[in-house]
């Protein structure tokens, strides 16, 4: 049961005090005792709040008072009210100061006597003990007040709470007169530390032996202390704490384990200086580990515990590369330039000559935007000079907050790399397995809420094939659909010509495909292809016959372009001096608008086919057939009255000749060299049962899909005098037990062939009695599955658990300090640079919740191309198969091993393979990480403090791939 005292009290414990004193009094005794035991008897719950005298000193006061109003009358002379209160403080054990005149009597004891108020100061004066501000305690034993000295003990798990100040302690004293707090921790019998004072002041927490502190100044004495600042834990013998917050230890230690009682390491040193929210000052200091002092020693230390980012010298990690020789790896510097934008620049330096620079700059505004940029520059130098070469990498990431601009979006996303890049530099394994590299820029706005433009730039290359291919800029502006001829709200049956519907969208596109060697090299950027494009589709949509959707459409296509090229045949001595043809281009530049039209018309519908069972493992079979015949028409645009054509001759003698067209290989193409009306027939199917389920309570079935679609399509051309019908293109898909996907698909030919494996006007039918011959096949089945503890076994109705980073703030935050990552409260520094660092490092996260998990991942691909020559058929057959597993299991809660392999089944060989293994050391962490075969074998071994604090403080031992 706790007591609580407080002035607001008084007078509802007057009798009770005034026991308590008269008691006192007249046993001469110095001390006045209270027990919770008997207030908890007399349901009484005592608070104390501001005193200006101090506790002790009102307590009497008050009591005085009393009787004093009750002997002393206003008719009394001063004499005898003189002679009443000397006799009655006399009997209090108090003494008159000086002269027992009212002249000589201090003005807080005037205001006091009837009738003499006038001769009273208006303002009391302050007493030098007083409390500022509102003070509360508490104690579940006792509390125990020295009247004389004026002193307060509280006993059993005692507080005290005044202003910004928490007290908390086995034993707390109060000392009035000497405005101190004085708190001491509880020993058991044998001198150990049983429970240690807490001392709270603001955001600072002192755990601690001993506590002294003056409540007025501010001041205070601590031994034996341990206190939190930022990520780091300081313990110090004894600390004195500054009214200006600063604080200086004797003979104490950093450390960022929060390990109370013994920390697995700690920089211990003799003195100290803690700057708050600013940073940590040492002289001497030596690394201890295991309560083992090490030889690693430091003539001083500066450990920065500023809560925002500060500006410093990033340390290296030293090394030796076989090929490159020692090497300082990632040293640098970071520039916190303000809270918005920051810059490290890092750089890579070896013995045998090769170096490597690597500028990366972030920045962000809340709510706005945030992004980075990160740049390198690697000159490599090997030492049999066979690798050597220069290389480059340029990243940039950009993302808009979605309720910054609703109506516009800004993002970028470039990784641009050199061929060797990934190979001669370090980098993340899904860096090294990708051979493809793609970028992007786009901005994209709404006009009026209606009308939609986008600007992009996009960038893709291949290190394998070293192709590039560049789009800068790319343009597209489009009005949304709307009907000319339907009135604005009609509502009711509309007319056929309600439905006409009108759009426009427009292109331009400046591209380039070239090799990343001739990039940057003079006339690279006369192999950009540029042009631009505009597309007015008109088309209306009617019903007919209730189940049958008719859509006709003219679209008109209108290409600018800004040259054409004139192709001719000229003379050529050949190196035996004869004449020989020879084609010659020339471009033209100038402003070319290029005109098409395109007539089109299409019917479709769909036909539900439905089979019920009464029993039997499947309920139902569901049937949907989609036909669809369409009609497309396109005029003859290679007249001479379009002007997009022309003749060239192919010989000297000019007797033979070749159409070509101005535009041809140009960005948008060229309309079309001769009329086509084309007939398009296709049909598609879906098919689907249902078969009991126990898990659906409702219906009590469920719906599996057998095949998701199949399509068989073909065409006819009117316009063409012989082989009109096209070949027939079967394909299809499905995925079966929601893990294996499959995809079919064929083509069939319904003409036969030469002798020179070239089609005939006569149909297969007519000569070997088969509707259509096989001209290739492809199957492809892919299967993806995950394995792990909660999904297997007992643990399969558990909920899982984010193995993955959860890009929100509050929820890895929760997620965190859920799974014991920081050992403070939730929003404590610690845990946000902890959460930081994972997602700026999302590979180097740890799951420890899943205690295993296994990733399959099996392709299949078989694909048949049938040609033939002298009527022999030759069959090309290639197949792919290849099986990939990646997964992890927890030996112990603290000890991990992942793996990562697969096997290719065509070469027979083992694909990428990858051993790592992870143990949790509390406050450190050590992995080993060991790919033992192929172009990328290596292996390093690295153990380092867990804070980003001390991030850098690692051991690491590494043999590259490159050695």
């Amino acid at each position: 049961m706790s007591s609580k005292l407080s002035t607001a009290s008084v007078p509802k414990t007057a009798c009770l005090f005034f026991c308590f004193l008269f008691l006192a009094l007249y046993a001469n005794s110095q001390e006045i005792k209270l027990d919770t035991t008997q207030l908890k008897q007399d349901s009484l719950k005592t608070k104390i709040l501001k005193d200006s005298l101090g506790i002790a000193n009102h307590i009497l006061k008050v009591k005085v008072d009393s009787v004093l109003q009750n002997l002393i009358k206003p008719e009394m002379k001063q004499e005898e009210v003189m002679a009443i209160m000397d006799s009655v403080y006399k009997a209090a054990g108090i003494q008159l100061p000086g002269n027992r005149n009212q002249g000589n009597m201090p003005p807080e004891m005037q205001a006091d006597i009837p009738g003499n108020k006038g001769l009273a100061p208006n303002k009391e004066k302050e007493n030098k003990n007083s409390f500022d501000a509102k003070i509360e305690f508490e104690a579940i034993d006792s509390i125990r007040f020295d009247i004389n000295d004026k002193n307060v003990h509280l006993y059993k798990e005692a507080k005290i709470i005044y202003e910004k100040v928490n007290l908390e302690a086995d034993k707390i004293e109060v000392q009035f007169n000497e405005n101190l707090m004085n708190a001491e921790a509880s020993i058991d019998s044998s001198g150990k530390v049983v429970k240690k004072a807490i001392f709270s002041e603001g955001q600072k927490t002192y755990k601690s032996e001993q506590i002294k502190f003056n409540y007025k100044t501010k001041k205070g004495y601590i031994k034996g202390v341990q206190s939190l600042e930022n990520e780091g834990y300081i313990r110090g013998g004894e600390v004195k704490k500054l009214e200006n917050d600063n604080v200086n230890i004797h003979k104490g230690s950093f450390t960022t384990c929060d390990c109370e009682d013994c920390p697995h390491f700690e920089f211990r040193f003799k003195k100290s200086k803690v700057i708050p929210n600013n940073k940590i000052i040492t002289g001497p200091a030596y690394f201890v580990i295991e309560n083992i002092p090490t030889p690693l020693f430091i003539p001083f230390g500066l450990f920065p515990t500023r809560p925002d980012q500060i500006s410093g010298i990033v340390m290296p990690s030293p090394g030796e590369s076989t090929n490159k020789g020692f090497y300082l790896q990632n040293g640098g510097y970071y520039w916190s330039i303000n809270d918005y934008l920051d810059l490290k620049v890092l750089a890579d330096i070896y013995s045998y000559g090769s170096w490597a620079i690597k500028p990366t700059m972030n920045y962000a505004k809340r709510y706005k935007y945030r992004g980075s940029v990160s740049l390198a520059y690697a000159v490599n130098k090997t030492k049999d000079r066979e690798g050597s070469g220069k290389d480059f990498s340029i990243k940039w990431s950009h993302s808009q907050d979605a309720k910054a601009r609703p109506n516009s979006r800004f993002s970028a996303n470039v990784n641009i790399v050199s061929s060797k890049f990934n190979d001669n530099n370090p980098t993340s394994e899904n860096d090294y397995l990708s051979n493809t590299f793609q970028s992007s820029i786009s901005f994209q706005t709404k006009i009026a809420g209606k009308h939609s433009l986008t600007l992009n730039g996009s960038h893709s290359q291949n290190t394998k094939t070293k192709k590039v291919n560049i789009t800068l800029p790319e343009m597209s502006f489009s009005v949304n659909r709307f009907h000319p001829f339907r009135a604005k709200n009609k509502s009711g049956n509309l007319k056929w010509y309600d439905n006409i519907s009108v759009q426009y969208s427009m292109r331009a596109r400046n591209t380039v495909s070239i090799a990343d060697s001739l990039l940057f090299k003079p006339g690279a950027l006369k192999q950009f292809r540029n042009g631009i494009q505009h597309t007015i589709p008109i088309s209306s949509n009617i019903k007919v016959l209730k189940h049958f959707n008719l859509t006709s459409s003219i679209n008109f296509t209108d290409r600018m372009y800004f040259s054409r090229t004139i192709k001719r045949m000229e003379p050529k001595l050949n190196d035996e001096g004869v004449e020989e043809a020879t084609l010659v281009k020339d471009t033209i530049a100038g402003f070319n608008n290029v005109l098409d039209y395109r007539l089109s018309a299409s019917l479709n519908t769909k036909i539900y086919g439905m089979l019920n069972f009464k029993k039997g493992p499947v309920r139902a079979f569901r049937h949907v057939v989609t036909p669809s015949v369409s009609f497309s028409y396109t005029p003859d645009f290679s007249t001479k009255k379009w002007g997009y054509y022309d003749y060239y001759y192919t010989n000297l003698q000019k007797t033979d000749s070749v159409k070509y067209s101005y535009y041809d290989g140009y960005i948008y193409g060229v309309p079309s060299s001769r009329k086509q009306g084309v007939i398009s027939f296709s049909i598609s199917n879906n098919i689907e049962i249902k078969v009991p389920s126990k898990k659906d309570t409702i219906t009590g079935m469920k719906k599996v899909v057998l095949i998701e679609n199949f399509t068989i399509s073909t065409s006819y051309d009117m316009n063409k005098d012989s082989l009109n019908w096209s070949k027939i293109s079967m394909s299809g898909r499905t995925t079966l037990f929601k893990k294996l996907r499959i995809n079919y698909s064929s083509v069939w030919d319904p003409y036969v062939l030469n002798a020179d494996g070239q089609n005939i006007n006569r149909f297969e039918w007519a000569v070997n009695r088969r509707l259509f011959r096989l001209v290739s096949s492809r199957w492809t089945l892919g299967l993806s599955y995950r394995f792990d503890s909660q999904t297997i076994g007992k643990n399969r109705k558990k909920k899982k658990n984010i193995s993955q980073i959860d890009p929100n703030k509050e929820q890895l935050l929760k997620q965190l300090a859920a799974r014991g990552e920081s050992g403070v409260i939730q929003n404590d520094p610690a845990l946000i640079a902890r959460m930081e660092e994972i997602q700026n490092n999302p590979n180097q996260y740890i799951d420890w919740d899943i205690p295993w998990q296994i990733n399959l991942n099996y392709n299949y691909s078989r694909s048949v191309g049938i040609t033939y020559k002298d009527f022999i058929q030759n069959k090309d057959v290639r197949v792919t198969q290849t099986l990939g597993v990646q997964g992890n299991v927890s030996l112990t809660p603290k000890m991990k091993i992942g793996f990562r392999t697969g096997y290719d089944f065509e070469n027979k060989e083992i694909s990428y393979t990858s051993l790592n293994i992870y143990r949790d050391l509390h406050c450190w962490d050590m992995s080993f990480n060991w790919i033992p075969m192929g172009q990328r074998a290596s292996w390093s071994f690295t153990i380092k403090i867990k804070a980003s604090l001390l991030k850098d403080f690692k051991y690491e031992k590494r043999k590259q791939f490159w050695d």
